[in-house]
């Protein structure tokens, strides 16, 4: 079956509906799907899932999480290569600004995913939350990987995802997470307090750990060479926790 599937001929029993999805997906990744149920299953959020025989539900979930796993992998490698003299701590922003939510969202949008999404949808009432596509785009990276292969998964996201982003826009806006906080605190009327919970390392080579608290409750930690650094990454991780925009 799966000599088959490599050569294309169970393309030839899909119903026209499929025929259709499997052509716009050739289109989307460049290469004729081999298993049409994986990507089908991309396409399939919470909202939209079914119950089986056995009470569970079937959803993109589990494909959603594989490819955040390797969407993340991809595109820290890619960044650690290109760029060769910057530190940790902007690889870490740069990969976080690249996979966020939004950016996400809209890249998934970018490359056809609400097309078909839409035709697999049809007239069936479903509105999903503003992750929608972002959500979409791992799983159906999740769904390439079990299909094609890592090295295949790794030629789509840096030849036709990263295409879709502007990697120097990104770089160029820096966002101050902590001002975000302070921000948002005075706006709720929330007390906040930065709290160094370690240090590890030696007199050199040293690594804060710090957690941000609100009103007394440990929200979220972050860490970095510096204090300053710990508290941006707790304050970004903070606002991602709490979904202030950023």
């Amino acid at each position: 079956m799966k000599l088959f599937q490599r050569l294309g001929i169970q393309f030839f029993f899909l119903n026209e509906k499929d025929k259709r999805l499997a052509s716009f997906i050739k289109v989307m990744i460049g290469s004729r799907p081999f298993n049409l149920s994986l990507y089908k299953l991309s396409l399939t959020p919470s909202g939209l899932s079914e119950e089986t025989t056995k009470g569970f539900r079937i959803s993109n979930e589990r494909l959603e999480f594989l490819g955040d796993a390797i969407l993340g992998s991809v595109v820290a490698e890619y960044l650690f290569l290109k760029y060769p003299y910057r530190d940790e701590g902007f690889l870490t922003e740069t990969r976080s600004k690249l996979v966020n939510r939004e950016n996400l969202n809209h890249t998934g949008i970018k490359i056809g995913l609400k097309k078909i999404l839409d035709m697999e949808i049809g007239d069936r009432n479903f509105t999903g939350n503003k992750s929608l596509f972002g959500d979409i785009l791992e799983a159906f990276i999740g769904a390439v990987y079990l299909d094609k292969g890592y090295k295949f998964t790794k030629s789509f996201i840096l030849n036709r995802i990263l295409l879709h982003m502007d990697l120097d826009d990104m770089i160029a806006t820096t966002t101050n997470y902590k001002s975000k906080i302070i921000e948002w605190s005075q706006k709720v009327n929330k007390q906040i307090e930065y709290k160094v919970v370690a240090i590890n390392g030696n007199q050199r080579f040293k690594e804060f750990i710090v957690a941000l608290h609100v009103e007394n409750e440990s929200i979220a930690q972050g860490k970095g060479p510096t204090k300053k650094k710990a508290e941006q990454e707790a304050s970004k991780n903070a606002c991602e926790i709490l979904k202030i925009a950023t």
